[in-house]
């Protein structure tokens, strides 16, 4: 049988600010990002989002990212590759704290925004995120985009390595996330996403923003948890998936 994990981004708050619908989102997908305090997240946020997750058998990752909450993590930075490495460690190591006193472990580890996208191609950067997660713990699996810089070099590292697709992002021909800034780089139509993410389970397959179509094999699926209506869209993709067969389960 076809199985896909369904992984979000969550914890994304701090103090009396929240952007994510936690509880809700964390009934429906079974790998949950956690923000670990650069981009967004808090001791708090962190704290709650663990035991939610931990009760209701949720996986829980580390969502590292560049330290810049005025950004959200999303505006490109230098990082000096030695800095970052650390930067990487201290992030997963804050997260694992709560998910122990939860009863569970991070288990794996996913880039955020601009560290993500720049891990794709950048070979300096991708590196260091790949020298932070062994810092911290050198069985963690790390979460990318498939033939990414990223998971090459924390493959030939010995890190374990999942590949993931986003049914709600547009994709370039050569198999990458459009930029945020182009005009139909985050696809909202409830429908299309619905439909792309049976696509992705089945065939590995996601027509690009030019209309080719493009390779794009993932063991998980991204749902976003910032976007508007995202609840309801993550339970629409849950349903169809099972519907359509498919197993929707952790990877790790």
């Amino acid at each position: 049988m076809t199985s896909i994990d369904l992984n979000a981004d969550l914890g994304e708050g701090f103090g009396r600010w929240r952007l994510t619908d936690d509880e809700q989102l964390l009934s429906v997908v079974t790998s949950a990002n956690v923000a670990c305090g650069f981009h967004a997240g808090d001791a708090a946020t962190m704290r709650r989002v663990c035991e939610l997750a931990a009760g209701r058998g949720v996986r829980i990752g580390a969502q590292v990212s560049y330290r810049d909450l005025a950004g959200f993590g999303r505006r490109a930075m230098d990082v000096p590759p030695a800095e970052l490495a650390a930067e990487v460690a201290y992030q997963i190591g804050a997260l694992e704290v709560f998910a122990r006193a939860a009863g569970a472990r991070v288990a794996y580890v996913k880039p955020h925004g601009a560290l993500y996208n720049r891990v794709v191609h950048d070979e300096e950067q991708a590196g260091a995120v790949v020298e932070g997660v062994r810092l911290a713990d050198a069985a963690l699996p790390m979460l990318g985009l498939p033939a990414s810089r990223l998971l090459k070099l924390a493959e030939q590292a010995g890190l374990p390595v999942v590949t993931e697709a986003f049914a709600d992002r547009a994709y370039t021909d050569e198999g990458t996330l459009v930029p945020r800034g182009q005009d139909g780089a985050v696809i909202s139509d409830a429908d299309a996403v619905v439909e792309r993410s049976v696509g992705l389970a089945f065939s590995g397959t996601v027509t690009s923003h030019s209309g080719e179509r493009v390779m794009v094999r993932a063991r998980s699926l991204c749902l976003h948890g910032d976007t508007p209506g995202a609840v309801e869209l993550a339970r629409r993709v849950r349903d169809e998936l099972e519907s359509a067969g498919v197993r929707v389960e952790a990877f790790a």
